[in-house]
C-alpha cells in the first residue's frame, strides 16, 4: 500500500508547523517543531484512519512534505 501524503507548512504569525491531509479525513494539527509534528502524526493518522473506516492491518506509512519559505538579505 502506498504511503498517506500529509503536508506541513511553516506558519511565521503563529510559529507552528501545520499539517493537512487530502488522504487522511480530518487532519488538521500544529506543533512548534517538525519533531514533535512527526510523533502527533504517527498518533492521529492512524486513530483518523480508523474513525473513518479505512480498514488498516498493521503499520501505516506516511510521506510528509514540508515546506518554509524564509527570506536572506544580501549584504551591502
Amino acid at each position: 500500500m502506498k504511503p498517506f501524503f500529509i503536508r506541513a507548512e511553516w506558519d511565521e504569525e503563529e510559529s507552528v508547523w501545520v499539517a493537512t491531509s487530502d488522504d487522511v479525513p480530518g487532519l488538521a494539527t500544529e506543533s512548534a517543531t517538525l519533531e514533535a509534528l512527526v510523533q502527533k502524526l504517527k498518533i492521529m493518522v492512524p486513530e483518523l484512519l480508523d474513525a473513518n473506516g479505512v480498514l488498516m492491518n498493521g503499520d501505516v506509512a506516511f510521506e510528509l512534505l514540508t515546506r518554509r519559505f524564509e527570506i536572506a538579505r544580501a549584504a551591502a
